[in-house]
């Protein structure tokens, strides 16, 4: 492949100064002979080439050398990387389960104010954490680093996700608004959604990436086009604050939940309150449906008689009564999780579908094994209540966030 002819000339420019430097005249004045570049200037009687004058070929070749050894070695340590991924996701799909170590591996730290959701991009090593300082950081997990600060809301960032293609992210506020963040244009605010009363508490892709799903103070549920920016559907039916909305994986239903103690089931085509689940005796602070891979799992703590595997029939929730609890869309509580000793917050499901993960206010993360009910795993690292966490796509690394103002990463092995 030929080079441009701009290039080069910068490249026989640099040799031209190397030579130069390094004393070696005789091959200077033939390489400056046999390269042309004589004829643009003669060559001088005097120490210094004219030619050499501009300051931009000044050591280039060791520049543009050291440039590519540091590039090599990087491309040998993604390599590397991209390797033990796909070794830790071959074991996962082979059964091989990855639980989280018992100290964090690192700290991110920054924030001036509680950290309240983390968000870990599908296709980078991105993480995103949200504060109530009004900001949302941008990180590179692999390597712990801060990239930058996301600005715009005025009050508290209460929720964050990607898309599912990783095009954009989403973030709510007690601002009253939701803002779109285009990832591939350095983050920038490319919408602000209005509509919303009170505080937006919650905020969701839906699968396809079409739609928005909000949850706000104002007892409200909201569908936004993604395009258009428009809500297109208001779902009513809880009677106070709803914390939480998540749909299902195929995106028929919705789950949903808050301060009046309930978790509702919708179906997201027509807005309707398909049922509405009751056992909780305080706040409820997040529910989401089981996934499909839990089910096997389950069926030896449950029974599930009569499941025929597709998605939405099953939901956790977790609430300020310090339990979880695993229902039916139906409303029938099958099995409640007892072991935190304060408001539990956050609930994430391992990649395997044997193990659930909780954060709570008793300061700790529990690894709950889905086929005995039982906790496996306390996780103690934040010196504050956990708020919030998250698991990385490949399975491989599990965030933390906490009142503390810092997130925790935990390598999964």
């Amino acid at each position: 492949m030929s080079l441009p002819s701009k290039h080069r000339e910068e490249i026989k420019l640099g040799i031209l100064d190397f030579l130069h430097r390094h004393s070696m005249h005789e091959s200077y004045k033939v390489f400056r002979a046999e390269s042309g570049l004589d004829t643009q200037v003669p060559i001088p009687e005097e120490q210094q080439d004219p030619l050499l004058a501009n300051v931009k070929y000044h050591n280039i070749l060791d520049k543009k050398w050291l440039t590519v050894l540091r590039l090599q070695k990087r491309i040998i340590e993604m390599e590397a990387k991209a390797t033990q991924e796909k070794e830790q996701i071959a074991a996962i799909k082979s059964g091989a389960n990855l639980l989280p170590s018992s100290e964090p591996w690192k700290a991110l730290t920054g924030h001036r104010g509680p950290l309240t959701r983390l968000a870990f991009h599908p296709q980078h090593q991105v993480l995103c954490t949200a504060s109530e300082d009004t900001t949302i950081k941008v990180w590179d997990y692999e390597t712990g680093e801060f990239e930058r600060t996301l600005k715009g809301h005025t009050k508290a960032v209460h929720d964050i996700a990607f898309h599912p293609k990783g095009s954009h992210l989403v973030s709510c506020s007690s601002d009253l608004s939701l803002k779109l963040w285009d990832v591939t244009n350095d983050y920038t605010c490319t919408k602000t959604l209005m509509g919303h009363e009170h505080s937006v508490s919650g905020i969701q892709f839906t699968p396809s990436g079409d739609h928005l799903i909000s949850a706000s103070r104002d007892k409200l549920i909201k569908i936004w086009d993604v395009v258009s920016g428009y809500c297109i559907r208001t779902l009513t039916g809880h009677t106070d604050w709803v914390r939480c909305v998540q749909p299902s994986s195929d995106g028929r239903l919705l789950t949903s939940c808050g301060s009046d103690q309930t978790v509702r089931i919708w179906d997201f085509a027509t807005g309707e309150c398909k049922s509405e689940i009751r056992g909780h005796s305080n706040v409820i602070e997040v529910s989401l449906f089981v996934p499909v891979e839990c089910y096997v799992h389950l069926r030896e703590l449950v029974g599930l008689q009569g499941n025929d595997g597709s998605p939405g029939q099953l939901v956790f929730s977790a609430a300020r009564d310090k339990t979880i609890k695993l229902s039916d869309v139906q409303g029938q509580c099958l099995h409640t999780f007892v072991g935190h000793d304060n408001w539990v917050r956050g609930l994430v499901v391992h990649s395997s579908g044997q193990y659930l993960m909780s954060a709570a206010d008793d300061k700790t993360v529990k690894v709950w094994d889905l086929k005995t009910g039982r906790a496996v795993r306390t996780l103690r690292g934040h010196e504050h209540f956990v708020t919030c966490l998250a698991l990385a796509p490949s399975g491989n690394l599990l965030a933390t966030g906490s009142v503390d103002l810092s997130a925790k990463l935990w390598k999964c092995v």
